[in-house]
């Protein structure tokens, strides 16, 4: 009887001594991996009150330079051979050096030294993914990167990972610029570093690094660098200045540097933000969230569609407050429980990158607008493997037909050639307000709880 006990006693518990076993095996695991991945990387350093000069360990400078490669596009042989190399695309610029930098905060210079080239160059360089537009850039402060034999100021502080410079000038507060041309640049320019990047930030916004705190601290797990409150000499092993850019709400694959995705993007938030819902079919009951605007853009009979969308089955959040909409990860959390995501054409669209796998995004597509609609968000929609629907109002539909008249006039027949491009934004994008057909707009959300039912079974 007692054998029999013991028999038991060790049957019960050998479960719990294999978990414990795994658990501390993986642990180890992990342990050895970062390790043998840091001492690949990781620079040692002086005292952070020296000359700048450091000792690196044999094998770190080769893994450094293989991932900065990653950002040169063109002529690999000269970058190879100077450590230094600028890509210039529209609408972004970056620079990659691959050899020590010291950055002075306080006037934003980045000493370059080299052989190459034989005389001191200065390269002057705004750290924003919209090159193109000239009056924003203007908002974007310079970057003065100096190259050659030169004399470099002594460093106060000194890092072991590389810096990468950037701005959150520009149309910071709008959640398609802040998205589109420095969060998503930002990841594609420094996933490969692993978190093992120093981000100096110019133009330095705390609403910007509050709102996307959580994002931010994914990419970097170091200290971000004011220049404004930190005016000192510091030293990297190399440096990034400037961000790549693959295109509106977009991660290309085939682009520089290779390898990353929409997808990968995508799973990158919902860790960094914890999102509960990777594919719609995880959401029991079909709910629906309309962005309600309240200046341009408006739906004026926004309480029949709400109420259409509820007669078909739909439980419907109506988002309006700016409260709301700007504390970002409750946003996210809030848009990830929808299966379909309803919205007049505007930035609050950008949101959809927060929706599960096999959602339907549906927007309301205004006069004058069609080709910015599917450029921004429709496009890009279908990237993230969310379903793109698009509700094309007629001009009976738009506010903009008492004004000009009748549906004949160009304004509706040409918007293109109607007017000169800024009268053109600020009579479509600015002055415009919808009433949305009804029997019309049923037909599209049962288009919508029809592809929502084939990703689950709701």
């Amino acid at each position: 009887m007692e054998i029999k006990e013991r028999k038991k006693l060790i049957f019960r518990s050998t479960p719990w001594i294999v978990l414990i076993v795994l658990f501390f095996f993986y642990v180890d695991l992990l342990l050895e991996n970062r390790i043998h991945f840091e001492q690949r990387f990781w620079y040692a350093t002086g005292d952070v009150s020296g000359s700048g000069s450091r000792r690196i360990v044999e094998g770190q400078q080769d893994v450094l330079d293989s991932l900065l490669a990653r950002l040169v596009k063109e002529d690999r042989r000269n970058f190879e051979a100077t450590g230094f190399a600028c890509n210039s695309e529209i609408p972004s610029i970056h620079c990659v050096v691959d050899r020590p930098v010291r950055i002075d905060a306080g006037t934003m210079t980045v000493f370059v030294p080299s052989d190459h080239p034989p005389a001191p160059e200065e390269i002057a360089v705004r750290p924003y993914a919209r090159q193109e537009d000239q009056v924003l850039m203007k908002s974007v402060s310079p970057v003065k990167i100096l190259r050659g034999n030169l004399s470099a100021p002594a460093c106060k502080y000194n890092h072991r990972v590389p810096a990468v410079v950037f701005s959150s000038g520009g149309f910071v507060g709008n959640v398609f610029h802040e998205m589109n041309e420095i969060i998503i640049p930002l990841y594609i320019t420094t996933r490969m570093f692993q978190s093992r990047a120093v981000f100096v930030l110019e133009n330095y916004n705390p609403k910007f690094a509050d709102k996307y705190e959580e994002i931010l601290s994914g990419l970097t797990s170091h200290d971000i660098i004011d220049p404004a409150a930190n005016t000192s000499v510091h030293c990297f092993p190399a440096a990034v200045v400037g961000l790549k850019f693959h295109g509106h709400l977009a991660v290309n694959s085939g682009d520089i540097p290779t390898g990353l995705t929409m997808g990968g993007f995508r799973q990158f938030l919902r860790e960094t933000l914890n999102l509960k819902h990777r594919h719609v079919a995880q959401i029991r009951r079909p709910t629906a969230m309309l962005l309600s605007r309240r200046t341009s853009r408006r739906i004026i009979n926004e309480d029949e569609v709400v109420t259409t969308m509820q007669e078909l089955g739909f439980r419907v959040i109506v988002v309006a407050r700016a409260k709301i909409l700007s504390n970002l990860k409750s946003f996210a959390r809030l848009l990830n429980s929808c299966a379909v995501f309803v919205a007049a054409h505007g930035a609050g669209l950008t949101n959809e990158l927060f929706l599960p796998d096999g959602a339907v995004v549906v927007q309301v597509d205004l006069i004058g607008l069609n080709w910015a609609a599917a450029t921004y968000y429709g496009d890009p929609a279908r990237a993230m493997h969310v379903r793109y629907l698009r509700y094309k109002i007629e001009p009976e539909e738009s506010s903009l037909l008492k004004i000009f008249g009748g549906r004949d006039h160009i304004a509706f027949s040409d918007p293109k050639s109607a007017f000169p491009v800024e009268v053109g934004k600020e009579v479509y994008l600015n002055g415009q307000n919808v009433r949305i057909n009804i029997t019309r707009f049923r037909h599209t959300m049962v288009e919508a709880l029809s592809l929502v039912r084939e990703s689950s079974p709701l």
